[in-house]
């Protein structure tokens, strides 16, 4: 049996939506089960940055999580499959009235995203003291906070709505198929050939 962690809400339920064409029957969870039984696979349904954790402790083989969520975490799993989900960009916002100024001795910015935000910042060869925010990162710029966020952009909308805007983007993003290392050697030709028929579905979207 394969036990593949899925992110709950959307990603989720595309994914399986993907399972369903696969296998053709129904892969859903029931309202509020965590646990998905069908066949020779068992999904979980945890939150979007648990799945790493599960994978990498060898709780679940696979996984699938945001390209955002593994360079954050940088962690120490096989990375299998763009599964083309999910898309979005890890973008600088700043206040509509600002500009970014890379000349600045260091850059106040607020982030959840600390590896991702340090990393950019000292490719650029530019000192950040980086603030760390769990949620409603937009208003750091707003009350002084910081002088720049770094968070996920889909369309922009939010940043928009509180007076921000996109300085710069960072990376794109989308939903990941990852793989444990030791279920990777244990159960490859299992997992390659499920990565392979999920690529057929994904490539003819």
């Amino acid at each position: 049996m394969l036990t593949i962690a899925l992110p709950k809400g959307r990603i989720a339920q595309e994914t399986l939506a993907i399972f369903s064409e696969l296998f053709g029957e129904g892969f859903e969870f029931e309202s509020r089960k965590l646990i998905l039984e069908i066949g020779e696979f068992r999904f979980l349904n945890v939150r979007n940055q648990d799945v790493p954790t599960y994978v990498e402790h060898g709780a679940a083989d696979l996984g699938v999580v945001g390209l955002d969520v593994i360079t954050e975490k940088e962690l120490d799993i096989h990375d299998l499959l763009d599964l083309k989900l999910g898309r979005c960009k890890v973008a600088i916002g700043i206040r509509d009235e600002d500009e970014l100024d890379w000349s600045r001795p260091d850059i106040r910015v607020a982030t959840k995203m600390v590896n991702i935000t340090k990393n950019y910042f000292a490719s650029r060869a530019v000192g950040v003291e980086v603030i760390k925010l769990y949620g409603s990162i937009e208003l750091a710029p707003l009350v002084g906070l910081a002088d720049a966020i770094v968070d996920i952009v889909e369309t922009g909308t939010t940043m928009r709505e509180n007076g921000l805007k996109v300085a710069e983007v960072i990376m794109d993003s989308s939903a990941h198929l990852i793989a444990n290392k030791n279920s990777f050697f244990a159960k490859k030709r299992q997992i390659l050939d499920l990565c392979g028929k999920i690529e057929e579905v994904v490539d003819r979207e």
